[in-house]
Parts: structure tokens; sequence; C-alpha cells
């Protein structure tokens, strides 16, 4: 049985580190640490705290978390997902509440870590997740707008529509200069990628825009002119604590620890996947929670894994927590050395950054293909995000779950057993298989809360084979998670050399097949009716 706490961080110096890596992992750790600059200073304003709380996050959570994880390349740090959580917290608490709720939410993951409960977050639903993180991504751009435009609107009403009316009441009082620096911050952000990915486009786009505002002397709201100076040192401190409160705490705790686990797990899944690895879910958790612990005392906001960040780091070289460490350092010598020029950058031109993010954490590509697929998926996203962005984002997860454990229920009360493929159900001759040819049968349906555990399953019989079939005749049903699993599965099993054939699957699976688009990565050759066809198939390839 795997420890419920092993970092990382061990087993890779256990195994031993090499000069080589360590210099991918400087190089990686380095670039990082400057796409986390702009960032931490954005979600922290964003979320409607100081610029260096967001620093400070990305130094100690981040260390913290590589130092301590069970993900190789894991960056953590501050993140959007956060950034609605945080803003509500702040207005209806204050600092100390946002502080003394973090510590409370590390606290109740580090617990989850200990009971071994890592792979429950595991079962949250695709549509889900998609729902609430494009309701978030919206929420996060409905905030930008009075920076996008230079608009100065006292007392902006906290609720989605209630925004929005605002904003248009205040349209005619647009500042054409902020604005024009918003639309350049999107284009260098987004179009400096054409030229190199190694140098990440908001950074340039806050150097450019920087230097020209100050040089043209041009009249826009700074973050020095609204935040003041920006501390180049970190203190210790510890927050006020309200008994009378404990109930609200516990509310806004709850919420960051399932927020923050859903999300750091997932980001470890991800860059899983880039690096061929396998995080410890347990570990991860237990890290994380360290880390909202330990970070408020310094003044942080919650933090939890990044994955673009952790994309960056592994597109970059990095292969271990080294890598992440080092993230952190360079975060710290910027701070220290140059917080001061942070004051210069224009708040719309953090704005135009944060547009960007909102669009690429909106997911709508994914968004789109759910509303394709069966009804009951396409409720559990709507609903999500509804409530995601009318109500509030702990209202939606609650819901969410609900409804999707309901809908659950019912699919499976509804599936029709009288399905039989058009084979034999016995093999009569496996012994005269050849080797290279794998078979894997998948019986009952290919759902949210399967779908880990068969990818898995899979994915260790295939990596034996030159060809796997596998069996679906019993396979009722597949949803958006299932098919997320499916094309990760077969794609890693294709770079691994595998080729894939899939028999006996059934007219409701190969029709959700088809809307997903998953004939893109499997030839329908390669898809067979019965199971003696999908042999001949497989020996035909070998």
């Amino acid at each position: 049985m795997e420890k419920v706490f092993y970092p990382k961080l061990l087993g890779v110096l256990k195994k031993g580190y090499s000069r080589k890596q360590f210099t991918a992992d400087l190089f990686a750790g380095v670039i990082v640490g400057v796409v986390a600059l702009p960032l931490a200073i954005a979600f922290a304003v964003a979320s409607g705290v100081s610029p260096e709380r967001g620093l400070i996050t990305a130094i100690v959570a981040g260390f913290l978390i590589s130092l301590l994880g069970g993900s190789r390349v894991q960056i953590g740090g501050p993140t959007g997902a956060f950034i609605v959580i945080v803003a509500g917290i702040v207005q209806t608490q204050g600092l100390d509440g946002l502080m003394i709720s973090t510590i409370l939410a590390g606290f109740i993951m580090i617990l989850l870590g200990v009971l071994r409960l890592g792979a429950l977050l595991k079962f949250i639903p695709h549509p889900l997740i998609v729902g609430f993180t494009s309701g978030i991504a919206l929420t996060i751009f409905s905030t930008q707008i009075p920076d996008v435009f230079g608009l100065h609107i006292e007392n902006v009403p906290s609720d989605f529509i209630g925004k929005w009316v605002s904003y248009v009441h205040n349209f005619s009082h647009i500042n054409w200069t902020a604005f024009a620096i918003t639309l350049i911050t999107i284009i260098v952000s987004v179009g400096f990628r054409r030229i190199t990915a190694r140098i990440p486009g908001s950074i340039v786009a806050i150097l450019l825009v920087t230097a020209g505002v100050n040089m043209l002397g041009l009249d826009v709201d700074t973050i020095g002119s609204i935040f003041g100076t920006i501390p180049q040192s970190i203190h210790l401190s510890a927050p006020v604590f309200d008994a009378s409160k404990l109930d609200a705490y516990l509310s806004a705790a709850l919420t960051i620890a399932l927020l923050g686990g859903i999300e750091s797990l997932l980001s470890a899944v991800v860059a899983d996947g880039m690096i061929s690895g396998n995080h410890r879910s347990n570990t991860e958790l237990i890290a994380q929670g360290i880390a909202n612990v330990v970070t408020p005392f310094f003044g942080g906001i919650p933090a939890t894994g990044a994955i673009a960040r952790t994309a960056t780091n592994v597109k970059n070289g990095g292969r271990t927590p080294v890598a992440g460490i080092i993230h952190a350092i360079t975060l710290l010598l910027i701070m220290l050395f140059f917080g001061r020029w942070a004051t210069l950058i224009p708040m719309s031109c953090l704005a135009g950054i944060l547009v960007v993010v909102s669009y690429n954490m909106s997911e709508w590509r994914s968004f789109v293909n759910i509303l394709k697929g069966s009804r009951f998926d396409v409720l559990i996203l709507t609903v999500t995000f509804l409530l995601t962005v009318l109500v509030n984002l702990t209202f939606a997860i609650e819901i969410g779950v609900v409804l999707a454990a309901l809908l659950f229920m019912k699919r499976m009360a509804d599936v029709n057993q009288s399905f039989t493929e058009k084979d034999s159900d016995l093999l009569e001759n496996y012994s005269d298989l050849p080797k290279e040819l794998g078979i894997y049968e998948i019986s009952g349906p290919f759902f949210f809360g399967s779908a880990k555990k068969y990818r898995s399953t899979i994915e260790q019989v295939g990596i034996k084979s030159k060809v796997l079939i596998i069996r679906m005749r019993h396979v009722p049903f597949i949803d958006a998670t299932g098919l997320k699993n499916l094309k990760d599965m077969v794609r890693q099993m294709q770079q691994s050399g595998t080729r894939i054939v899939l028999s006996g699957v059934r007219p409701e699976v190969m029709q959700s097949l088809e809307k997903d688009g998953f004939f893109t990565i499997v030839p329908s050759v390669d898809v067979l009716p019965s199971f003696d066809e999908a042999l001949k198939r497989g020996k035909e390839l070998l």
C-alpha cells in the first residue's frame, strides 16, 4: 500500500539527481518564476487584495508545494479559480476572515489526505468541473470590465447582473487610453507565442506597455496609484479570530478545500499525462494543506496547483520538484530587488492579462462538446455554470455534486441490459493468440466513477502489447468523463506504439463516440461489431 505521505522530492533524491537535470530544472524554474510574476499580481488585485499578497502566496506556497508535494512537476500558487471566492470572503469577512478560512481549509485538505480520500476527488464528473470553471472564467472577465475601459465606479454591485447594469450606466465615461492599453496587452500576450514559446507573452506585454505608459506620461491608473508601494520584505503575522463568525469561516473553508483539492489533483493528472508519470494523490493533498495553513501567516491567500504554470514547467524541461523550488526562489529575488518597479504597471494592462486568462480558463471547446452529448451531462453543465455565475461557487458545487449523483442513479435504473454481442461469449483458443496482442474487457458503465480505474488498468495491459483489443459489449453508456479518459488513454497508448481496436460497441456508446470526435484519433475501420472481427483485424495490424 502506498504511503500516506511520501514527497516526490525524496524519491527523486533517493534515485540520484544529476547535474544535467539540475540545469534543466534551473532553466525551467526561472522561466516559470517569470511567468508567475504577472499572474500572481493580477490574481491578487482581481481578488481585492494588495499585489504583494499574490507574490507572497506564489513564493511561500509554491516552495512548500514543490518541497512536500506528491507530483514531480506541480507548480503551486494563487490561481484564477480562487478569485471569485477570495473576493467574496474579503467583502463579507475582511482579510482576517480570509486568512482564518484559508488556514481551516488547509487543515481540511490535510485531513482528506491522511484519511486517504484523495482518490474520491477524482470522482467529480467532468461536466461539473467544466461548468464551474467556465462560470469562474466569465465571472473573472466581468470583474475586469472597469479596468479594461478605465471606468471609475464606486460601490460596484457584487452580483453578476448588477455589475453589468452598473457598467452600462457608466459606459459613457470610458477612458480610451486605458482601453487601448488593454487591447495592446491582449494582442502582445496572445501574439508573441508565434514568435517564441520560450518567453511568455504576458511578460513582454507588461514590459512594453509599462515602459510606454511611463515614457509618454499617459494618465491611467497603476498599481502604485491604487495600492501604493509593494513591500520588499515578508513578515509573520497572525489573523484575529472572531468566534461568532465560525460558521462563516467553516463554510468558506470547505469551498476553498474542495476547489483547491480538485484543481490541484486535476493539475497533477494533466502533468502525469505530459511526463508519463504518476502523482501521489494523498501526499499532494497533504502538501497543499500544509501550504494553505502556513501561507496566511506570511500574508498570503489560498493556493493550489496551477495547470498553466505546471505545463510551462514541463515544456521548458522541468522534471523534478527542484524546478518548483527554484520558481519560488526566483519570485522571492524579484520581489526583494525589483518589487518597486511593479507599482508602475497600469491596471488596464493587468486587466488585459486577466482577460486572456479568463479565455484560456473558459474551456469553451469542452463546454461545446458536452452540449452535444447526453442530456444528463448537459443538465449538470448548465446548472453548475448558471449557479456559479448568478449565485456563488459554493452553492454551485453543492448542487452540482448532488445533481450528478441523482442523475447517475437515474441512468443506471434506465439501462437496458438486454444487449448481447453478436459473437460467442467464450473464446475457445486464447492460447493461440499472439503475445503482442492484448485483450481487455470493460464491464459496466464507463462513467465518472469508474473512468479513472478503467484508464489506469487499460494502460497497464496495453503497454505490454502492440495491438490492444478493448471489448465494450457490456458498456451500457459512456459519459463526458469517460470519453475524456478513453481519448487520453488512447493517445497515451498510441504514443507508446500500441494500436487500439474496439469490439462490440453498443449503438448508444457509438453515437457518443461519434459526437465527441473519437474517430479522429481511432479510425472507424478499427471499431468492429464483433470480437471475431476485432481479433481478425488485430492480427492484420500485427
